[in-house]
């Protein structure tokens, strides 16, 4: 997979060949514009690679993307940002409640215990009334998580998730990460400038001048 930034002519990816299992979690470190955030877009198929094909089993997800990853991203894929990115006006469970509604799920009492089971794996479920505004930096990222992860997606796209945290609540996001990615059998992708987070995951690559290199874990 090769992806060009088309306005600087410049090779922001170069040759990247990436597999990702169920229950499998992978670090993605580098420096700041090395390509992190960019190769996570190509992968949920928000971005277009100028040469190369993303296949989720047999199917090729390049192929007439506009059809095939528009009807399959909302379950594939769930997204962490450094921010929450919550929607303010809405409590903790509202937030959530949009997953299933993008799926348009009709089943509320399994979307319902869905939530629920998330909150408390989480730590929340005595917030889920809690509007946004009125919440930590840990707990609205706890939030963002659950609104990511309650609609058990295959795979979790975290881009540097604790990025704006102190280090206490980076630590339990961490683990609850990693934790949740066994117990769903959810693969995740994070893209992180921390190395002890990266260093915790089964995998860990690095991407320098384009290319992505596999860290071998000391």
């Amino acid at each position: 997979m090769n992806f060009t930034n088309a306005q600087d002519s410049l090779n922001v990816l170069q040759d990247i060949s990436l597999e990702l299992s169920e229950g499998q979690s992978i670090g993605i470190i580098g420096s700041s514009g090395c390509g992190k955030t960019t190769l996570l877009q190509i992968l949920a198929g928000l971005e277009t690679p100028s040469s190369g094909s993303v296949y989720f089993n047999e199917t090729n997800l390049s192929v007439n993307k506009k059809t095939k990853f528009a009807q399959l991203r909302p379950s594939l894929f769930g997204f962490v940002y450094q921010f929450h990115y919550l929607l303010e006006d809405l409590t903790l469970f509202e937030n959530c409640e949009l997953s299933f509604q993008i799926l348009k799920s009709k089943d509320h009492l399994a979307n319902h215990a869905s939530i629920m089971a998330i909150f408390e794996e989480l730590g929340i479920a005595h917030l889920k009334d809690s509007y946004p505004f009125t919440l930590s930096g840990g707990e609205r990222q706890r939030a963002a998580i659950a609104r990511a992860v309650a609609h058990k997606p295959t795979f979790l796209l975290m881009d540097e998730p604790t990025g704006n945290l102190d280090n206490d609540n980076a630590a339990i996001i961490q683990a609850l990460t990693i934790n949740l990615s066994k117990k769903l059998n959810m693969g995740i992708i994070v893209a992180t400038h921390d190395l002890s987070y990266a260093e915790q995951l089964d995998d860990v690559y690095k991407i320098e001048n384009s290319k992505l290199h596999k860290v071998e874990h000391e």
